[in-house]
């Protein structure tokens, strides 16, 4: 079959080749994948992953074999689904990390939010009830950033959405932001509630505006630069402020489901921000790595 597969030999780190075909297990479906979504970190990280490894995590399509235990989806149902392998025209996937989709829920929207579906959701469910809380996305443009935006209004919250530029923020206050700004300088009122995904000072900045018993999720280091807190910024009188990691993407069908239904409800649209052909894969890897992209690559596995 045809896949992405890593290849450090590579100026662009990868090529689209032949490999065998993948085997599933007895509680593992094959899925033949219609559509694949590309994460920023996935591009930025390529050299962690074993040359040939096939690359990828996001994909939807359909159900080439089901389970042989029986569990899951059956042959022919439309899935999206979360997991290494993603980026090849067939896909093994655990029964727990997929999720049929709607029949009005378009494959290739659906396609773009395993990751930063799962990211958003389970960091704002952590957070408790957000019905008249304060909740602040950090690098609001991104794929997480226009999914939690959408998620945190529809839990009843009052959302502010930072962007390194006005330029970025297009198109976030239709998506439910309350405010839309430019870096954290402007904010003067405490936030309850923080997602965070750009690290460095911005993290830094980030927890000085949060209220006592706020919590303040790390989700991402897309700056590269070290966080730097003043001596004693960790300590303040009253409830205890929290500041989290997320990286739990275990089990994901359950979760996937929700967003699917989500999209259509109408209650949330998928941050599409770049489709195509998997064989433009190296244009969309240098519109990501210049931040020409608000959301997420969807590739179409044509």
């Amino acid at each position: 079959m045809r896949a992405i597969v890593a290849a450090p030999d590579t100026p662009e780190g990868f090529r689209l080749t032949e490999v065998p075909n993948p085997v599933p297990g007895p509680g593992q479906v094959l899925v033949e994948v219609r559509h694949a979504a590309v994460n920023a970190g996935e591009i930025r990280h390529l050299g962690v992953f074993p040359a040939g490894s096939v690359l990828g995590h996001d994909a939807a399509g359909y159900v080439a074999r089901g389970a042989t235990d029986g569990s899951g989806p059956r042959e022919g149902e439309r899935v999206v689904a979360f997991g290494a392998g993603a980026w090849a025209r067939l896909a093994v996937f655990d029964v727990d990390s997929v999720a049929v989709v709607p029949a009005v829920v378009d494959l290739a929207e659906v396609a773009a939010l395993p990751m930063v579906g799962l990211t958003a959701l389970r960091t704002l469910r952590t957070s408790g009830a957000l019905l008249g809380r304060r909740v602040l996305i950090t690098g609001a443009s991104g794929g997480v950033g226009r999914v939690a935006v959408q998620l945190a209004r529809h839990g009843g919250a009052y959302v502010v959405a930072a962007v390194g530029s006005a330029a970025r923020g297009a198109g976030l206050a239709a998506l439910g932001a309350d405010e839309v700004v430019v870096g954290l300088d402007a904010i003067t009122d405490p936030v309850d509630v923080v997602l965070e995904t750009v690290g460095g000072p911005s993290l830094v900045t980030a927890w000085g505006l949060l209220a006592p018993g706020g919590v303040l999720h790390s989700i991402g280091w897309a700056s590269g630069e070290p966080a730097a807190f003043p001596v004693n910024s960790t300590f303040a009188p009253g409830p205890a402020r929290t500041l989290r990691s997320f990286g739990d993407a275990t089990a994901a069908g359950p979760d996937l489901a929700v967003l699917a239904d989500l999209v259509a409800r109408g209650v949330l649209r998928a941050p599409v921000g770049w489709r195509g052909s998997w064989q433009r894969l190296g244009e969309a890897a240098d519109a990501l790595r210049g931040r020409r992209v608000a959301g997420k690559v969807v590739l179409d596995l044509d």
